[in-house]
Formats: C-alpha cells, structure tokens, sequence
C-alpha cells in the first residue's frame, strides 16, 4: 500500500477528538490535479459543509500553477464537491445535523491507483481543558521514552 501524501491536517488532532473516518472523492479540475502533484494544498482552515445535499469541502487551498493556462485561474479557496456512497452521505448528515458534531478533513493523498483522495472524518470539538491534558499526558510519555531510552545498564 503506496500512498502519497500532498497535505495534512495537523491542527485537526490538536482541536478535535476524532470519532470516525471515510475515504472521499474529489471533483477537481486538470490544473488542480498538477497543483496537488507538485504538492501546492494546504487543509489549515479546512471543513465540510452539506450544500444541497452533497458534501462539499470549504476553504481548502490548492494553489494555482504558473505552468497552467494564463487564461484560466480558478479561485484557489473555492468549494470542492466530495464524493461519496449515499448510505454514507446519510450517516454524516445525521451525525451532523442531530448529533450537532463536525466533519473535519484529515489529509489530501493519492491512493494506489493514483487517484485524488481526502480522508475525512466525523470529530468533536476538544474543550480547553481536554487539549491541555493530551498536552500533559503526551510530554510525559515523551520524557518516560527518553528516559528509558537514556538508561544504561
């Protein structure tokens, strides 16, 4: 299993508490799929909202390539649909719209067959109180790894 990773999500784990993932589609146009080999994305600020019944990806950069036509630049931020099974589409929308969670995505990557993929998934919201923990529980795992790590015996 060879997959190529063009952006990550970093901030997502830090902010959410991941619950579920799902493996979507992506509509793109031939510029965009360049742009994302040369790895020109970036999912900071990243979400997914349902527009009509479909889901589609927001605020999600993929920058335009000065190799590509002059004439046509795309908006870099523009909404992208995701493509996914309709039973699928229903859970999110349920887990969205009932449950009150949020549908963050986690990475951009090309899968084996060389298709364009966004990992998504559904997550909730981290409290302050909870991140500061991870923080605490990962720094001491950390120190107790070195510390083995240091031991000589």
């Amino acid at each position: 299993m060879a997959i190529n990773i063009v952006a990550q999500n970093k901030k997502a784990r830090h902010d959410y508490e991941i619950l579920e993932k799902f493996e979507a589609g992506i509509v793109l146009a031939g510029s965009e799929v360049k742009a994302l080999r040369a790895k020109r994305a970036n999912l900071a600020d990243a979400f997914c909202r349902f527009i009509k019944g479909e889901l589609h990806i927001m605020n999600a950069h993929i920058a335009h390539l000065e190799t590509s036509n002059r004439n046509y630049i795309p908006d870099t931020r523009n909404p992208r649909k995701l493509l996914l099974h309709k039973k699928q589409l229903e859970k999110l929308h349920v887990k969205v719209h009932k449950d009150g969670l949020t549908i963050i995505p986690l990475m951009i990557y090309f899968n084996e067959r060389n298709f364009a993929k966004i990992s998504i998934a559904i997550a909730k919201g981290k409290q302050l109180h909870d991140k500061r923990a991870d923080m605490k529980s990962k720094t001491l795992d950390r120190e107790a790894q070195q510390a083995m790590k240091n031991r000589a015996y």
